[in-house]
């Protein structure tokens, strides 16, 4: 067999692969053309494929533009050649990720239509959260996957890894299902409905919410958290709510909400339907997560923060959780199929826990910056970081729990307090 004919063969193997498929033709032409004029290896090609696609993502000059000028400005020859070529590429695409984030214009609406199913069957509904780890610092939170899938569009979110792209599936047997959760009477639980998709998008939808209250009434030992980044309140306005609910919303500076959070409610619709959700005697709580270092971010986030402070008070307001950009390996597959235009990949990464994400100096910056910006409530909300080592807590509030059991009954003691005052 010829070096061209082996090569041939095993192109066509690469050739299948998703991500290269997901490009446009003439890209994927040209990584052809340039695979067979230097013979890339199976991992060479897969390395120029992430690349071309983060650059189209992040709406940088393509993989083509770049590797031309490469050619250009390159004499060597040979192996050297394709060396020096490779390497260029990936300085280039580092240099990107080192540099300070910009957004500039609005990124395209997205569209995420999907069709609402009724799933029926005998899957748990209840266990822990997803994302637990005993590698850091973690509240030992419970869920329930009352919905899998989300109709909302986030360019970050991890949920599109694990659930049927094109399918909303809602649990037919819900309340039956809650029903049967056995809890340990002596035992109090945190539970949250909107690790597997947006607690309040799909309203009441096939009785959703009635379950989920008729859950909370049964079980005082409990509260249970509707999480969300909508509007979509009208259900919890007009009917009776139980004393064990917190409603809370995820927020952002409205740049990262035109830019990465599609298909959500506004900055400013959020605030607002917290404000009417706190008006109707239901206490809520706020999740800056994810917070995103962007040039900017310092005054965007200051803003969020203190209109936070002048619309609510802090007897309204059970906690307040930062958190920011983290990514497994396959939600970073995942996003990068999508091909969406995102910057949030255009970060420098570190590995922590078995995730990639910023820098321990980034975090602290961005979490530190927040939590001074929030002194009028240190006393009296529950502040902690989601899912960030000892070391994080340390440096932003100069403690740390002794252990993950010490944290959960922390938060549930100070969120039982605000409950039981209303």
């Amino acid at each position: 067999m010829t070096r061209m004919s082996f090569y041939t063969e095993r192109f066509a193997s690469f050739s299948r692969q998703a991500l290269y498929q997901s490009l446009d033709d003439e890209l994927r032409r040209f990584i052809r053309e340039i695979g067979f004029r230097y013979y890339l290896s199976f991992q060479e090609l897969r390395y120029v494929v992430e690349i071309a696609v983060d650059l189209q993502m992040w709406e940088e000059p393509s993989l083509a533009e770049l590797w031309c000028k490469f050619e250009q400005s390159t004499q060597l020859e040979g192996r050297q050649r394709k060396e020096k070529l490779l390497q260029n590429l990936k300085d280039r695409w580092i240099s990107l990720r080192e540099q300070e984030t910009v957004y500039s214009h609005a990124s395209p609406p997205t569209s995420n239509k999907k069709k609402v199913v009724v799933r029926k069957g005998d899957n748990a509904v209840f266990g822990m959260c997803p994302v637990a780890s005993d590698k850091t610092v973690c509240c030992n939170l419970r869920t329930i996957d009352a919905i899998q899938g989300c109709g909302l569009a986030c360019s970050y979110c991890s949920i599109q890894t694990f659930y049927d792209s094109k399918n909303i599936a809602v649990e037919g047997n819900l309340s039956k299902k809650l029903q049967d959760i056995r809890l340990d009477s002596k035992k109090n639980y945190h539970i949250c409905s909107g690790q597997s998709s947006d607690s309040l998008v799909l309203g009441n939808q096939k009785g959703i919410l009635d379950a989920l209250f008729e859950f909370a009434f049964m079980n005082p030992n409990v509260f249970l958290e509707l999480k969300t980044k909508s509007k979509n309140i009208a259900f919890l306005l007009d009917t009776e709510i139980p004393s064990n609910i917190v409603v809370s919303w995820s927020l952002n500076p409205q740049i990262i909400i035109d830019h990465e959070e599609h298909l959500t409610a506004s900055e400013k619709q959020r605030l607002t339907a917290a404000r009417a959700v706190a008006d109707r005697g239901i206490r809520i709580g706020f999740h800056f997560h994810p917070m995103v270092h962007y040039r900017g971010w310092q005054n965007d986030y200051m803003t969020l923060i203190q209109t936070v402070l002048s619309m609510f008070s802090d007897k309204e307001v059970t906690f307040v959780s930062f958190g920011t950009l983290t990514f497994i390996k396959p939600a970073i597959h995942s996003l990068r199929l999508k091909g969406i235009r995102s910057k949030v990949l255009q970060i420098p990464m570190e590995e922590v826990a078995g995730k990639l994400s910023y820098s321990m100096q980034t975090k602290e910056e961005m979490f530190q910056t927040a939590w001074k910006l929030f002194q009028p409530w240190h006393d009296t909300v529950f502040f902690y970081l989601c899912m960030e080592s000892r070391e994080l807590w340390e440096s932003v509030f100069g403690f740390c729990y002794d252990s993950n059991e010490a944290f959960e009954r922390a938060l549930f003691d100070h969120v039982s307090s605000k409950l039981n005052s209303s």
